[in-house]
Formats: C-alpha cells, structure tokens, sequence
C-alpha cells in the first residue's frame, strides 16, 4: 500500500468523504478549530479533491496561549478554564466561523491520554464537540472508550467531529 493510501486513516475516510460530497452539492464551506485532533480534521479534509471549493481554513489550538492568540480567549478564560467542555468548544467554534465566514466551523477539544485527570473531562477519550452556524451551536459530548490510546482517541475525536458535521449538514442534529 502506498503512502497516500494510508491518509486520511481508514476510521476517517468515509465520513471525510461523506462530509466533502455533502459541502461541495451544497456549495457550503467549513473551517475548522482543532485542538486534541491535533490537524487530523483540516489534513483529511483537504486531502479530498475540490477541498479549495468546500475548506476555508484550520487552526490547531492546542495550547491556551493559541487559543487567546488565534480565537478570542482572554486571560479571564485561562484562570477559570478546568478542561474541555461543550461550551468552550461552542465558544472556539463561534469564534473561529466569525473570523473565516464560514457555513460552519467544528471545533473538538478531548483528553487524548495516555494520562488525565480526576474529573470526567479529563478521562482519557472524553471529547467535547461543536459545530457553529449561522443558526447556532450545535453540542455533543461523549467517550471513545478506547481508554488512554492517544493515536485511536485522536482519529475517534475527529471522525465523531465529521460525524457531528455530517448530522448538522443533513438536518439530523438538534441545537
């Protein structure tokens, strides 16, 4: 198998293609705010033929400083930030869809592991999700249940971001 048959990964191919089908018939856009994916959304998606058509740009915001140079935080979000929830990552999603004009943004913000903490945010596969339109947010938040395996939560975290896309796209999600 060749190099590029192994991107986007095999969990992430069909969604990814799903999704791009989907914006390019709707003539939609999307951006993206990443932060525990670590790019595996903004990679796969414009790994698809005609992305320049549907991808109107990505961020990686990892850290809390990039999330106050890149997507509106302020020193007021750091001190009270406790980890991933489905507001913050409805907050960096609405941020990031102003700035890029948009259809939609998803943002997913998890614990990938191998290590966490003591509260449920903070447990090894726990991704928060959102995806901002013109209408509003929509949230989701679940386990992968893949434990503290890094590599599979981060393709989970972004195949279940696509998925929520997916759903908002088709009228099937609920604000």
């Amino acid at each position: 198998m060749s190099a590029a048959k192994e991107f986007p990964p095999e969990k992430v191919r069909a969604i990814v293609s799903e999704v791009a089908s989907l914006l390019k018939e709707r003539k939609e856009s999307v951006s993206v705010a990443e932060t525990a994916a670590g790019g595996i959304i903004s990679a796969s998606l414009l790994s698809t033929p005609g992305a320049s058509g549907f991808y109107k740009g990505g961020l990686t915001l990892y850290t809390l400083e990039s999330r106050v140079a890149f997507a509106g935080w302020t020193d007021e979000n750091i001190k009270v930030y406790k980890g991933p929830t489905t507001d913050i990552v409805a907050g960096l999603a609405a941020n990031v869809r102003a700035k890029l004009e948009s259809t939609y943004t998803i943002c997913e913000s998890g614990t990938a592991g191998p290590t966490g903490g003591n509260m449920p945010n903070r447990t090894p596969g726990y991704v928060a999700l959102a995806v901002a339109t013109e209408s509003g947010t929509y949230k989701r938040e679940l386990s992968t249940g893949l434990g503290g395996d890094r590599e599979a939560n981060m393709i989970a975290f972004a195949v279940e971001s696509l998925k929520l896309l997916r759903d908002v796209i088709k009228g099937d999600a609920k604000l």
